[in-house]
């Protein structure tokens, strides 16, 4: 029964887990402990459902499955610990390339938004998904996500510009 459930799970995992987690860190806003959990809570699901879904579309089953639990874990109020990125007690500021700098400036936009519109944009914008799949990612018809994913760009473009008007 474990060979069964086994043969391409392993394969499809391990070729897809570095686009899972980016997708994940893009819809947790760029919280990467977070991405990772939700992939591997993700993968789990998938696993249970590997035997019927394997045939049909399991990259749409897991992105469906990570925009749910995402959606999920923002409704929870408390995290626990929270990591930072850099420790108060280091040396002395890191040399950040611009790449790097653009993408967390990004991902910091990104976690201003609502969940319903993180994942609209992340699913319509980094994935490139027609709004129909968009739509039954997030269980809702499609007219919602297209508006969802609307006021998330429109809202990220505001939140972009803001940060670069200068000061006078």
């Amino acid at each position: 029964m474990e060979q069964v459930r086994a043969d391409g799970f392993d394969e499809f995992a391990a070729a897809r887990w570095s686009t899972l987690l980016h997708v994940a860190r893009l819809l947790t806003g760029g919280d990467r402990q977070r991405a990772e959990d939700l992939v591997q809570e993700a993968l789990v699901k998938l696993w249970f459902a590997w035997p019927k879904i394997a045939d049909q579309a399991p990259e749409a089953y897991v992105r469906t499955v990570l925009v749910r639990l995402a959606a999920r874990s923002a409704r929870r109020r408390w995290w626990g610990e929270r990591p930072v990125e850099q420790l108060p007690d280091r040396a002395g500021p890191v040399d950040v390339s611009s790449a790097v700098a653009e993408r967390s400036r990004l991902e910091a936009a990104l976690a201003q938004l609502s969940p319903r519109q993180r994942a609209a944009v992340v699913l319509r914008y980094y994935e490139d998904l027609p709004e129909a799949q968009v739509a039954q990612a997030l269980g809702c018809p499609v007219g919602t996500a297209r508006s969802h994913a609307s006021r998330g760009v429109a809202r990220l473009r505001q939140i972009l510009s803001d940060a670069v008007r200068p000061v006078t």
